[in-house]
């Protein structure tokens, strides 16, 4: 892929997280008043810091409509910034770590819930919705491994036929999970089945995302790729700790992580390259 066409990708995608930037804002006004006939004994997310935080802190959702809007902004600035940065530098790399950022604009589908207690939704349409959204995820945890599989040494020059397996072995998750329409937790999340499971998958992906950027070290002969291990760690911890949150202690430290990790991981990729 060239600059250019990687440069495209890049317009398109700002415009999309600006779009669901102004959606997920503009939709604020209709849901905010709802959240109080949302019932508050829904079931909590799981995770061993939500847990912890869980039994002092009861649910409140406008925190979590504001983590949603976190997530939402992180998106379309992360991919404004990465533009600006990686415009005229070429970074195999780059363009996976941009589909983990835009991954996160898909975070205002979760308003589907509080918007159904308001409009008259079929159920088809918010299984579709949510099946869209889990898509999404796995999407942006696949190209976040992809990215460091290139970083290890990988030869990546058929850019295409990457992201057809990410798109593949994504979509093949999305449509094994069964997920139940009626069924939410207090972060406005859908529960759905097999969940051990697919904990087991998003922990292994992100040990070897991790693991895969050590290698880099030796296989690229630079020191800077530890730094961007340990910026995906920051990165993922505060990701789930975001999209699980469901009080006011919990997306603070869940965006700072995820912004740290990520400006750590795009900062050291753009230092590596720059001199390439």
């Amino acid at each position: 892929m060239t600059l250019s066409e990687r440069n495209s990708f890049f317009n398109v995608e700002i415009a999309f997280c600006a779009l669901s930037a102004i959606l997920i804002l503009a939709a604020s006004f209709i849901v905010m008043p709802v959240y109080q006939n949302i019932d508050e004994n829904l079931r909590r997310p799981a995770g061993i810091v939500h847990a912890l935080f869980n039994r002092f802190l009861e649910v409140n959702y406008f925190a979590v409509h504001i983590s949603m809007i976190m997530a939402v902004l992180f998106s379309v600035i992360g991919i404004i910034l990465i533009y600006s940065f990686f415009e005229q530098t070429s970074a195999p790399e780059i363009l996976y770590i941009t589909f983990f950022t835009v991954s996160f604009s898909f975070e205002t589908i979760r308003l589907i819930l509080p918007l159904s207690l308001i409009y008259d939704i079929p159920s088809l349409y918010i299984l579709m919705a949510l099946r869209i959204l889990l898509f999404a995820r796995y999407f942006g945890i696949f190209s976040l491994f992809a990215a460091s599989v290139c970083a290890a040494g990988l030869e990546m020059q058929k850019t295409r036929n990457i992201i057809m397996i990410i798109f593949i072995a994504a979509l093949i998750i999305t449509f094994s999970v069964p997920i139940d329409t009626q069924n939410w937790d207090a972060s406005l999340n859908m529960v759905n089945g097999y969940i051990s499971m697919f904990r087991l998958i998003e922990t292994v992906s992100f040990l070897a995302t991790v693991l895969s950027f050590f290698i880099a070290v030796n296989v690229r002969g630079s020191k800077e790729y530890v730094y961007i291990g340990i910026g995906v760690m920051l990165a993922m911890i505060g990701r789930n700790l975001l999209l699980g949150a469901d009080n006011w202690v919990i997306p603070v430290p869940g965006i700072l992580l995820l912004s740290i990790g990520t400006w750590f991981v795009c900062s050291k990729l753009h230092k590596i390259h720059l001199w390439l």
